[in-house]
């Protein structure tokens, strides 16, 4: 009898056990990209996270590993689409821009799995920039070691980490929104620091017993590296010159002293006194730059030897096309702008498929957003499949007429919002407002200089103005005329003199 059923039993324990096998739901396509010859498939894989930041592969478990600012890290399951968390890093400090921000997977051929990590924690009044090195074991965090604690702060801590093809870690550091930190070559701050795996020193770094490898920068936002083994960064300027830089060692990249390409008086005069690096690549007006992965596959042959760039002002997925050297931009393209909102992170993947991420869900939402199904992390893959709606790459747009909607839009409108309405507690509403529709020597004084974002109307805000002089005289008018026009503001006209004695 028991023989007889055994068949019949095994048959329905493998029926049982094929139930429980998950299969992947794909997902709808989006769009259709439409590069020369090669069309791309555009797909959501994941929806409803909480501001993702960073994405690494998990090539041992074909899986995407990306952290959310608030401090948890979780894996996409690149099988299933499945999400899951791996872990909760309970001392990550997250306020605005602050959290738990770049990671870096290093899992060689031999020996343990590691995972770096950079956030921001606070102790007492004190905000600090972590470094940290965590085991990874089959999707567990383990042995925690902190390879470096340097200052932090509200803003501008950088905080990209890559694991470089000589084995070093590799870590982009803010400057802490300090005036000082970037230029003083025995600060961290404000530098592309190199350390071995285990955060010492490595002997043949360029300034002996330093872990700093080049310096000057304001805020990093981007790290990767090419198969030749060059380096890029993606930089925020100030209110002008957003940045991408090549990076080498022990060279000075200028800021807070030089902004960008060497195209002033002072900072030609500065960059002959003490030679500085000019960037391969500079925006004005600025499309806040975000992150950055080289692309060196011929799944997409259209976009291979090129930097993929996602942006937050701009909203866009940016292709930047590379010299065969690798140290020059021949061409850029764009992708998305103002489609899905701001778009954060990228992540090539051997076989060439890309992947990235929205920040919809952040301190800064744009206008339309954030969508129900945000934040997302998408796909972007080689299809034969034409019928989804068509999108194709765009130029980037000529400069602007000057009038002061196009100044407003192009300076302005990110922070204070397309009303005029600003952002709770970060950046003052222009809309009413007893400074915008009051002394004009006053707000002339506050464009053409900046501010430091204490108060404004007796309001207290986080965010810093920064000062505006590179507009010239006209321009400060016309822009300064619109704000007091528009709004609900019903002010007078400022004159040209005006703003030319208040220069």
């Amino acid at each position: 009898m028991r023989l007889a059923t055994l068949p019949v039993l095994l048959s329905v324990a493998a029926l049982l056990a094929s139930c429980h096998i998950e299969k992947k739901k794909e997902p709808p396509v989006l769009n259709t990209i439409q590069l020369g010859q090669t069309a791309v498939s555009l797909t959501r894989v994941a929806n409803h996270l909480e501001v993702p930041w960073d994405l690494e592969y998990d090539r041992k478990a074909h899986a995407i590993l990306f952290s959310e600012i608030a401090g948890v890290i979780k894996r996409l399951d690149l099988g299933t689409n499945r999400v899951s968390p791996v872990a909760r890093i309970s001392e990550v400090y997250h306020q605005r821009t602050t959290g738990l921000l770049g990671m870096a997977l290093y899992q060689p051929e031999q020996g343990p799995d590691y995972l770096f990590l950079s956030y921001t924690s606070k102790t007492g009044d004190s905000i600090y920039s972590n470094l940290l090195r965590y085991t990874y074991n089959n999707g567990k965090l383990e042995a925690p070691l902190r390879l470096l604690r340097i200052p932090g702060s509200t803003g501008h801590n950088g905080s990209r980490v890559l694991v470089a093809k000589d084995q070093k870690v590799y870590w982009a550091t803010g400057d802490a929104a300090s005036d000082t930190f970037a230029q003083d070559s025995t600060a961290l701050n404000g530098k592309i620091l190199r350390l071995n795996l285990d955060g010492s020193i490595p002997a043949n770094n360029p300034i002996p017993n330093s872990y700093v490898y080049a310096w000057g920068f304001r805020n990093m936002q981007g790290l990767t590296q090419s198969e030749s083994g060059a380096i890029y960064t993606s930089e925020h300027g100030d209110a002008i010159e957003d940045e991408i830089n090549v990076i080498h060692p022990l060279q000075n990249y200028g800021w807070p002293q030089i902004e960008g390409k060497h195209d002033t008086e002072k900072e030609i005069a500065i960059a002959k006194r003490s030679p500085r690096t000019e960037p391969v690549r500079s925006w004005t007006p600025v499309i806040a730059p975000a992150g950055l992965a080289w692309y060196g596959s011929d799944a997409i042959p259209e976009w291979k030897n090129s930097l993929l760039l996602t942006t937050l002002k701009s909203q866009s997925l940016r292709i930047l096309h590379l010299s065969a050297n690798g140290q020059q931009i021949t061409d850029e393209a764009i992708l998305f702008a103002n489609y899905l909102g701001r778009i954060r992170s990228v992540l090539v993947l051997p076989d060439g498929t890309v992947y990235f991420c929205t920040s919809n869900r952040d301190w800064n939402p744009q206008k339309g957003f954030p969508k129900p199904y945000d934040d997302g992390i998408y796909c972007l893959q080689k299809t034969t499949d034409t019928t989804a709606p068509v999108l194709r790459p765009q130029k980037p747009p000529a400069l602007q007429e000057r009038s002061g909607k196009a100044l407003y839009e192009s300076y302005c409108a990110s922070c204070h919002k397309t009303d005029g309405k600003g952002l709770l507690n970060t950046f003052p509403s222009l809309a009413g407002s007893r400074m915008v529709n009051g002394d004009e020597n006053k707000l002339l004084q506050v464009l053409l200089h900046g501010a430091n974002g204490k108060a404004s109307d007796g309001i207290s805000y986080e965010a810093s103005m920064p000062a505006f002089t590179f507009l010239k005289d006209e321009e400060i008018r016309v822009l300064t005329n619109y704000i007091r026009s528009n709004f609900g503001n019903a002010s007078g006209n400022i004159t040209l003199e005006t703003v030319k004695n208040n220069r």
